[in-house]
Order: C-alpha cells, then sequence, then structure tokens
C-alpha cells in the first residue's frame, strides 16, 4: 500500500508540472475561453455566519437556488443549511432554512446539503446531521415554491448494507428514464467507500446499491456521476490517494466496476462533473495533491473538459492563491449556460457562469 500511495504521489506530481501551464498558472480572466461571470452570493462584510462550506446550485423554473452549511465553523453544533435565491438578476440575503436541533439539550451540526429538481414533482433539498461524517444521517425536505418555503425535514432511514441512508452524499443524483433518482453516495465509518441509492417513488423509498468496493485499494468517496451516449456510466471521486477515482457501469447503475486511479491528481478534496447537452464532461476540480510546493491542496480550483472520460483538458483556472477555493458544484440550465458555486475562503459561496460553446 505504501508503494501505491508513494508511485500515485509521483504520478500526480508530473501530471502537474506537465499540464497546461497558461491554464494552471494563470486565473483565468472573465470573457476569456467561456468565463462569463463571476460574483460572491453574498458579501464578506456583514455575512450572518463567519464560516460555510459545500454549496450546491440548482435551476427550478422560477430561477436558480443555492444552498450551503453555514455557523462558527464546520462541525459546530449552530451550523444550519443555508439559501438564497436569484431574484430580478441579484441574490436574495441568506436564510436559515433548517438546523440539527433534536431536542432542548442536544444540537447536531449540519452538512453537505445537495439541491435537486426532478422533472416532475417539487424542488428538493438533501442534507446530513450528526456529529461527525462517520455518524450523520441523511435528511431531505421539499420545495413547490423554488426554494422560498419548505416542508417539514423527514429522515431517510436505515440499510442493513451501509447503515444510515445518506442521499446523494455532496454531487447531484441523476434522473432515469423512468424517473427513478441514482443518487452517488458514500460513507467513511468502514473505511472510505462509495455506495448508491436509488428511489423510485420521489425519496419515499429506498435500494442501495453497493458498496462497491471495500475501501482497502482506495478509500474513495463523494462520487459524481457522468453519462455516455451509449448508455454506459462513469463516477468521479475523491480519495486519499492522491488520485481522482473513477469506476465504471454497463448496466444501468446496478453494478460497478472496481475503482480505478484516474490521470488527475486529487489533494483529498471534494470535486464534482457533469454531463453537457453537448455529449462532453466537465469537471471541476483542484489540479493539485496535498504535500506539494504551492499551489497545493486547495489552493487552485480548476475546470477541465473531456469527450470519453479518460483524456482530461485543464481549460480554466478559476482560482490560484494561498488559501481555501474548493467543494465545487456544477449544473447545466435549459438555456445551455453552465454554473459553478464553490467555496471561496470558507467565508462565501462564489458563483461563476461558462459558455459551453466558448469551451474550447
Amino acid at each position: 500500500m505504501h508503494r501505491l500511495l508513494v508511485s500515485l504521489f509521483s504520478l500526480t506530481i508530473a501530471l502537474s508540472a506537465n499540464a497546461d501551464d497558461a491554464v494552471l498558472k494563470q486565473v483565468t480572466s472573465i470573457g476569456t475561453n467561456g468565463l462569463s461571470s463571476a460574483e460572491f452570493i453574498y458579501p464578506l462584510e456583514g455575512r450572518q455566519t463567519p464560516q460555510c462550506h459545500a454549496s450546491t446550485i440548482e435551476s427550478t423554473p422560477t430561477g436558480l437556488v443555492t444552498a450551503w452549511f453555514g455557523g462558527t465553523h464546520e462541525k459546530n453544533p449552530d451550523v444550519g443549511i443555508w439559501v438564497s435565491r436569484k431574484v430580478d438578476g441579484k441574490w436574495t440575503r441568506p436564510v436559515e432554512v433548517v438546523n440539527g436541533v433534536q431536542s432542548e439539550e442536544v444540537r447536531y451540526p449540519c452538512w453537505n446539503p445537495v439541491l435537486f429538481q426532478p422533472s416532475k414533482g417539487p424542488l428538493i433539498l438533501f442534507y446530513k446531521v450528526g456529529p461527525s461524517p462517520r455518524t450523520w444521517w441523511g435528511m431531505q425536505m421539499t420545495s413547490k415554491d423554488g426554494g422560498k418555503t419548505w416542508t417539514d425535514p423527514v429522515k431517510l432511514g436505515k440499510d442493513k448494507s451501509i447503515g444510515h441512508l445518506i442521499g446523494p452524499v455532496k454531487n447531484r443524483p441523476i434522473e432515469l428514464e423512468d424517473g427513478t433518482l441514482l443518487c452517488p453516495s458514500s460513507t467513511e465509518h468502514n473505511n472510505w467507500r462509495v455506495h448508491f441509492e436509488r428511489s423510485a417513488d420521489g425519496g419515499k423509498t429506498w435500494e442501495v446499491i453497493g458498496p462497491i468496493h471495500d475501501g482497502e485499494k482506495f478509500n474513495a468517496i463523494q462520487p459524481s456521476i457522468l453519462r455516455y451516449k451509449d448508455g454506459s456510466m462513469q463516477v468521479l471521486c475523491r480519495s486519499q490517494e492522491s488520485v481522482l477515482v473513477e469506476s465504471w457501469s454497463t448496466d444501468g447503475g446496478n453494478s460497478w466496476s472496481q475503482p480505478a486511479a484516474t490521470s488527475l491528481p486529487n489533494p483529498n478534496a471534494g470535486t464534482d462533473a457533469t454531463t453537457l447537452k453537448d455529449g462532453r464532461q466537465i469537471l471541476i476540480y483542484n489540479h493539485t495533491v496535498r504535500r506539494a510546493p504551492f499551489p497545493a491542496g486547495r489552493n487552485m480550483l480548476n475546470v477541465a473538459i473531456s469527450d470519453d472520460g479518460k483524456s482530461w483538458k485543464p481549460v480554466l483556472t478559476l482560482e490560484r492563491d494561498k488559501s481555501e477555493y474548493s467543494y465545487p458544484t456544477v449544473i447545466q440550465d435549459k438555456s445551455g449556460t453552465i454554473h459553478v458555486v464553490y467555496t471561496w475562503w470558507r467565508q462565501t459561496v462564489k458563483h461563476v457562469e461558462i459558455d459551453p460553446a466558448q469551451l474550447k
């Protein structure tokens, strides 16, 4: 295992050194290569919580909605889920829509919200509650008015193969042709292991697929699902082994290959990826490893595209500085615009828009 880690670390250092220097070493200017706008969801001055993290974004019939967890700091019991909507071109003042209060004496932090708008039915907000990722459980609530108001939260339940149901652990589900939700998920209480949670009734009942590996070779979590014209699916996952990890399915997500290393580095940080309308794949990630000269860890956030999920081309550098830029979410709305949100210094959420026609 030690030799594997050393080999993977050396590989990712080489990848970083051989990548497109013009893209990686320079923050991309607005108006260049498809990057059309960048803004904070809320200003640093007067912000309602000292810290925030793990943002998510969704396009609804009434406009864009974002959510994240915020409070004193990650793991603090005062951390709740906050929401902002884009109305008349501006983001509304964030509102805490739910917290982890269990009783008058017990309150737990909230974690990793995931917004998803099914083709039919209300907007869904998945999130987690608990002292830590090893012990948390999945919750969900819904909104019929684009995130203005929400139903009471409901616990997802348990399954003998994983314990507490999690829902989509960080990145959005996909909706299959029959309306079934396939949620990419993972657990951390018995090594880091990837699994999937599937619901055919809008989240009322769930079936678990996996875990797809034992966590011995790769400690992998937080998958994103990509889809291909031949019907196959791919997931890209965060790992502790300095690389992004992939797995493939050729039977509609019922079974998955053993996780394997990709050609891309990973500093043990969350990523997100989605399939664009033109068939290309887009990935938002930190093109770094943890222990290296600057930029390392979460100092740099990048965008890469691929036609086949194997060969990736870095095309944008969103951030590059000695601070934290992390945990992106990426979607494409009905008009074709790509939206990305991510943690900026743990102090606010940044939103950028990308024109895929100009993304080369």
